[in-house]
């Protein structure tokens, strides 16, 4: 499993410069938002072919370093 924070994103023109998946329109928020509702990794992408699962561990990944108050970069590797 792959928790890089690689795949996540910060740009400024999208969505509002909030962490994304690998550039897309996808908000780390709304994964989170779907995993929050009960859906499986597996569920989410499912539904939405354009993520990986590699992305929804990620994101997860992200989030703990965010709330932990670790310092990182994303563009560390």
């Amino acid at each position: 499993m792959n928790t890089r924070v690689d795949r996540i994103t910060i740009e400024p023109e999208i969505c509002h410069g909030k962490p994304i998946i690998r550039g897309m329109r996808w908000p780390v928020k709304v994964v989170l938002d779907m995993l929050g509702s009960r859906m499986t990794p597996h569920q989410i992408i499912d539904d939405h072919p354009e993520l990986e699962i590699d992305d929804i561990y990620a994101c997860i990944h992200f989030t703990r370093l965010s709330v932990s108050g670790e310092t990182m970069s994303l563009t560390d590797k």
